[in-house]
């Protein structure tokens, strides 16, 4: 089962495009190396301007749960100063029209 994992991230908007290209350049093409990785996609919230969801697609829990912490923390190292903890919240796809 497909599974959505939405990230939200408090991101002054002063600095929004250099966090998006560093978030591109790191995280992005990390995870398109990664098994069960079906796309990304960044939102700007329109009713906070210093939120910036990322919302990535998985072809399943298992692929997405068994990239090793190790690989993540170094991919987190690689955003030096730009790496910002979001808040998560997880969902199953149940129909896609």
């Amino acid at each position: 089962m497909t599974v959505i994992e939405f990230l939200t991230f408090e991101v002054p908007p002063t600095e929004q495009a250099e966090w998006l290209e560093a978030d591109e350049r790191h995280w992005s093409r990390f995870l398109e190396m990664q098994p069960g990785f079906l796309k990304k996609q960044m939102w700007g919230d329109v009713d906070n301007s210093s939120q910036i969801h990322a919302v990535i697609w998985w072809e399943s829990m298992e692929h997405w749960k068994a990239i090793p912490k190790a690989d993540l923390a170094a991919v987190a190292e690689a955003m030096g100063r730009h790496e910002v903890q979001p808040t998560l919240k997880t969902f199953n796809v149940l129909r896609d029209c």
